[in-house]
């Protein structure tokens, strides 16, 4: 279990510091990413392009991060607070206009070997469409 939520600290550790050879080198080749309220995308290769994406459309650093794991260490979750900024128009989104938000999210976990293997994103969508759809979050 502790070698698990350390995995999860240092992947989140990554994500904020925008440090994305360690973020990645956490993930197993074959990782299985359930986007927030869409498909599912498998690899390392999809998972990448997913990411460079979404910085292109979002700055977003997570604060609050609380992370779990079972006592096997196989399964995990975490929960945290996005602080983000709408930075460029995201297929099939509102125009972005430097709009910023602040919402609770989440995610779930599958990790084997000290990697990541499933990653299944949750945030609520219609709360971040109300936000960017009024020009500007809480924060």
């Amino acid at each position: 279990m502790q070698k698990t939520l350390d995995v999860l600290r240092r992947y989140y550790d990554a994500f904020n510091a925008g440090d994305w050879d360690t973020f990645f080198g956490l993930l197993n080749e074959n990782v299985v990413h359930d986007l927030n309220q869409g498909g599912r995308e498998e690899g390392l290769d999809a998972f990448r392009q997913f990411i460079d994406r979404m910085n292109r459309s979002y700055r977003e650093r997570l604060t609050d991060i609380v992370v779990l794991a079972s006592p096997d260490g196989s399964r995990a979750a975490a929960e945290y607070i996005v602080h983000g900024t709408y930075l460029a128009t995201d297929e099939g989104l509102p125009e972005a206009r430097g709009q910023t938000y602040v919402l609770p999210g989440g995610a779930f976990f599958e990790v084997a070997d000290g990697k990541i293997t499933r990653v299944t994103n949750y945030y609520n969508l219609q709360d971040w469409l109300r936000q960017v759809a009024g020009g500007s979050g809480q924060g």
